[in-house]
């Protein structure tokens, strides 16, 4: 198998997310590995977060593992038990169903690098702390109604 050269592959912060929550993602850079290589049972995705960014706004899925392996830099781990520091070499597993919202946030000075890994097949995915659901239907409030 040839060596994977991310240079070559395009690299993009954009995000579905509704107007009033994307801010917190305009930093990250996110390389969709799994399409660009025939995989199909799972993603694979190379991302840098910029100083400031976060990986996503804090959210579970009800039918999505999550895997992460941080690469370089520091990002701080947030979740329902708290903070925790994610350094090159750490990794996390974000089981699916497990009601434990989290994401990533880069509060160093310097870029971080992880790569993620999880299902193709999206689910409904929970966000712990603002008013949105993401259902087949797309981002809604939880009260079902539209952005």
């Amino acid at each position: 198998m040839p060596r994977i050269d991310l240079a070559a592959i395009d690299q993009t912060n954009r995000t579905g997310y509704p107007a009033e929550y994307a801010g917190l993602v305009q930093g990250r850079w996110v390389r969709k590995l799994a399409p660009v290589f025939g995989l199909v049972d799972f993603g694979v995705s190379h991302v840098v977060l910029k100083p400031g960014a976060a990986s996503s706004q804090r959210h579970w899925h009800e039918e999505e593992d999550e895997f992460v392996v941080m690469l370089s830099g520091e990002a701080v781990l947030v979740d329902d038990d708290g903070r925790t520091p994610m350094l090159p070499g750490d990794m996390a597993v974000f089981p699916k169903g497990d009601g434990n919202g989290h994401h990533l946030v880069n509060e160093s000075a310097a870029d971080c690098a992880f790569v993620v890994f999880g299902r193709v097949a999206s689910s409904d995915c929970h966000y712990s702390d603002i008013d949105m659901h993401l259902s087949k239907a797309g981002y809604l409030r939880k009260d079902g109604s539209s952005f």
